[in-house]
């Protein structure tokens, strides 16, 4: 796949289209797909970590997340094709997954969380296989505990499901470090970091309306909600920056 370089990190020039047709070869092939979706945030914070930037960097499709992503790629010169989304990517996947009766399996967000979007998910998409859910408040790698009793019981009930797709709502970096240290071990094709997505099928939190969507101006709704959110919003500006100064500050991609 074709790629751009961005402040260091490469990320793919794909469309929806060309992820999701990747995605549904390594199921029908029964290969391993780790997929990283970075925004403006997570692209700065692997200048500054090097064990998620060596993650980034071994993960076989790394999609444009963040609007960030793509007016970057216009300054640079070489556009991205589009934003490809991970909740986006992940609704696409969801369809296939309703029309061939393939499984998938929810890990992460607050107890009840999992559970009630793969409830949310069933009743749209009735063919699909729900293998399991199981939440992200338990001691494991992205709480400082690798290798914990509790996390071993975890993979051992994901690996007994057999899921066609793993996704994994821990939010970045600790959804990267999991599907890292595990892929290998547990048995399934597509693995797949989507931060926030299971409180969005959930009901638990409102998605941007489409306008916000169309215009990559989620993050600006989501900050109208959560105010909280202006601290993380920061790495934005700084991405753009750095950009247009082309000063690549990711002082491990040399």
């Amino acid at each position: 796949m074709e790629k751009i370089n961005i402040l260091g990190v490469e990320v793919d020039r794909v469309d929806m289209k060309q992820a999701t047709e990747n995605c549904i070869n390594a199921i029908e092939n029964n290969k391993k797909l780790f997929i990283v979706t970075p925004n403006s945030e997570i692209i700065v914070n692997a200048g500054e970590n090097k064990t998620l930037f060596d993650i980034i960097k071994s993960a076989d499709m790394v999609v444009p997340d963040g609007i960030g992503l793509v007016i970057a790629s216009k300054m640079m010169k070489k556009p991205l094709k589009e934003r490809v989304t991970g909740i986006d990517l992940m609704e696409s996947l969801l369809k296939y997954c309703n029309e061939k009766g393939k499984s998938i399996f929810l890990l992460g967000a607050k107890q009840g969380i999992a559970q009630k979007a793969g409830e949310k998910i069933k009743e749209k998409y009735p063919n699909i296989r729900l293998a399991g859910t199981y939440h992200g408040y338990y001691k494991g790698i992205h709480s400082g505990a690798k290798g914990s009793y509790e996390e071993k019981e975890v993979i051992d009930m994901i690996n007994e499901s057999k899921p066609d797709i793993l996704f994994v709502a821990f939010g970045s970096p600790k959804q990267e470090y999991f599907i890292d240290a595990y892929k290998d071990i547990i048995d399934a094709k597509v693995f797949i970091g989507v931060g926030g997505s299971l409180d969005v099928y959930s009901g638990t939190i409102e998605r941007a309306p489409k306008f916000y969507q169309e215009h990559g101006l989620e993050w600006l709704y989501r900050l109208s909600k959560e105010p909280q959110r202006i601290t993380r919003m920061g790495a934005l500006p700084v991405f753009l920056t750095r950009v247009f100064l082309k000063k690549d500050k990711n002082k491990f991609s040399k």
